[in-house]
């Protein structure tokens, strides 16, 4: 390792030199030549470093594109009618019997016996004598002239009216309040929260697996752990949304009706019945006649006479009778009558409806892939080596070109140093070219 370094730091100091001084092993560097180095005339050995460049087998792991076929699975969205039943709500109306209770009037001719107390008039005949002075008249037939007035009966038929009251049964109609409850369907809106979303395709990369491959290399074949390629991957992902929706449903809704119901109802009414009744009537026209008249004139003679006269004497019997009065009694009878009466009726009816249903089916496609496949390959990189080359220096070819040895002091070779052969010099480096200790560690 020592001696790597040091390789390197001889070859960096003679590539600044130059290569005048490359052979001298920095001995020109020094401002006079050292005693030391003027060296006799004769022939010693020295080392000279000599940078060679050699190649070497670096093996590499490159990667190439090479294409492979795979089958992925690909989502279709494909519809299908799809038969379901449903129900609808018909609402329809039926009909119940009820029962309900009337009341008939029922007219009954009944007679009734009433004892009343009468007047009766008995009459008597009684007789009395009376004692009157009468005048016997004495006649004498004479004629005259009698103008009078007669009056005619003449006949007319007349209308009266006859007013009478009557119990006139009159049957009436009228509006009963009934009250029912019915369930009437009622269409209400309520807010339904469905879940409904989409597919949407994300493309996603993943990480190519790391897989062992047997690789060729220079030293035989090795294992080496080799990552694939990352792919990118499309996949189909369900995004959910949660959609508030306005169902219109129909509840059945309880609700009071009100219903006027038509009853008949008879009552008796006082009628005022006017007839009019033909009546046949006379009234005396007066009419003046005349006519000749025989007469008497008579004078009278008084005479007295006696006659019983026969008079009657009425007087009152009270006497008790009874009759029989007809009357008519009129009573409510209760009877039980059923009519129809009308309510909804709800009830479902299925019927069949086609919805399109989306299913998704999945598919194998075949796609072509590219991944990278690892390969060793082998190349040669050029590296330079330093070596320390021994070499046999003679004569005055050691002194430096600018140094005193050129002029004259050392031209007989005897520079009064001893110069041990047997030891050859080493080279010194420059203090200005060291490497710090920490770069050479």
């Amino acid at each position: 390792m020592k001696l790597r370094i040091f390789a390197v730091i001889l070859s960096s100091f003679l590539g600044t030199q130059g290569a005048a001084f490359a052979g001298l092993c920095g001995v020109p560097s020094y401002t006079s030549c050292p005693p030391t180095a003027c060296a006799p005339a004769s022939c010693y050995t020295t080392c000279k470093v000599v940078n060679e460049t050699a190649y070497r087998n670096v093996c590499e792991t490159v990667y190439e594109p090479q294409e492979y076929t795979v089958k992925r699975t690909v989502y279709e969205n494909i519809y299908e009618d799809v038969q379901q039943t449903c129900y609808r709500t018909v609402t329809e109306t039926a009909y119940r019997d009820e029962t309900y209770s009337v009341c008939r009037p029922v007219t009954e001719n009944l007679v009734r016996e009433e004892t009343y107390c009468v007047q009766r008039p008995v009459y008597e005949t009684a007789y009395r004598e009376c004692n009157y002075t009468v005048q016997r008249p004495v006649w004498e037939e004479n004629v005259r002239e009698c103008k009078y007035t007669i009056m005619q009966p003449v006949c007319e038929t007349i209308q009266q009216e006859c007013r009478q009251t009557v119990m006139k049964c009159v049957t009436e109609t009228i509006q009963q309040e009934r009250c029912y409850t019915v369930m009437r369907p009622e269409t209400r809106t309520r807010t339904v929260r469905r879940m409904c979303g989409e597919w949407v395709n994300q493309c996603q990369t993943v990480p190519g697996p790391v897989v062992p491959r047997m690789v060729c290399g220079p030293f035989g074949p090795t294992v080496c752990m080799t990552q694939s390629p990352p792919r990118q991957i499309t996949r189909r992902v369900w995004c959910p949304r949660a959609v508030d929706q306005q169902v219109a449903c129909t509840v059945m809704v309880p609700q009071v009706v009100r219903q006027q119901c038509p009853v008949q109802v008879t009552r008796y009414v006082p009628e005022v019945v006017v007839k009019q009744i033909p009546v046949q009537i006379t009234r005396m026209v007066p009419k003046e006649m005349v006519q000749r008249v025989p007469y008497r004139t008579c004078r009278m003679v008084s005479e007295t006479k006696t006659e019983r006269i026969p008079y009657q004497v009425c007087r009152m019997v009270t006497e008790q009778k009874s009759r029989q009065i007809p009357y008519q009694v009129c009573r409510m009878v209760t009877e039980q009558k059923t009519r129809q009466v009308p309510y909804c009726v709800s009830k479902q009816i299925p019927f069949t409806s086609t919805q399109r249903v989306c299913k998704v089916v999945p598919k194998e496609v075949e796609a072509t892939c590219t991944r990278m496949v690892a390969k060793q390959v082998v190349r040669q990189v050029p590296y330079t080596t330093c070596r320390i080359v021994p070499e046999t220096v003679c004569g005055a070819s050691m002194c430096a070109p600018n140094s005193a040895c050129g002029t004259g002091n050392c031209a007989t070779g005897d520079c009064s140093v001893n110069v041990n052969a047997a030891k050859p010099l080493s080279p010194v480096a420059d203090p200005e070219m060291q490497v710090p200790a920490k770069s050479q560690e």
